[in-house]
């Protein structure tokens, strides 16, 4: 499996007992999509593993606890803690028409509120306080541009767009 086909699902938080159960932190809207998980990947030296869950059991709203196939002790299950977990991209569930993933929208074209392109979305940037696009502008510089409900003005995902309202002078500052 490359990571390519798969998505992001969350990430082993931490240990939860001497038993080797560790806690998967899920990062998605809807965890609950996810709390009947049989498998998963694990990126371990740039390569997708996969590991399968013995049992589950939601341990918080967005978390699961879970004993994985072949870890028994608190040990082997510290060297999970802090790893990624990814699920092919053929498990994400279906989205209404006006809705997106992240990974869908990269290389999209940038439309400023004139219907200008400005530059290509190269990833989305999920920080908590404010979820940003990394841009690509036409004279090779990276912007980092406000990408939240005050600042989508429309998403055309037939032709590959996103239409921006972008302050004032922030793409002269690059």
């Amino acid at each position: 499996m490359k990571k390519e086909d798969c998505f992001q699902l969350g990430l082993i938080s931490k240990t939860h007992s001497f038993k080797g159960e560790v806690i998967l932190f899920l990062d998605t809207d809807i965890p609950e999509n996810y709390y009947k998980l049989k498998h998963f990947f694990l990126e371990v030296n740039k390569q997708l593993v996969p590991y399968f869950i013995e049992k589950s059991k939601k341990h918080k709203h967005n978390q699961l606890r879970i004993n994985i196939d072949g870890i028994r002790t608190q040990e082997e299950a510290e060297r999970l803690t802090g790893k990624s977990v990814f699920l092919p991209l053929e498990l994400l569930p279906e989205l209404e028409p006006h809705q997106f993933y992240f990974h869908e929208i990269v290389a999209f074209d940038i439309l400023n509120e004139k219907d200008e392109v400005v530059g290509q979305v190269i990833e989305v940037v999920d920080n908590p306080v404010n979820r940003l696009l990394n841009v690509q502008l036409p004279n090779n510089k990276e912007a980092l541009l406000p990408f939240n409900d005050n600042h989508i003005l429309k998403v055309d995902k037939p032709n590959k767009s996103i239409q921006l309202s972008i302050p004032e002078g922030l793409l002269e500052l690059y």
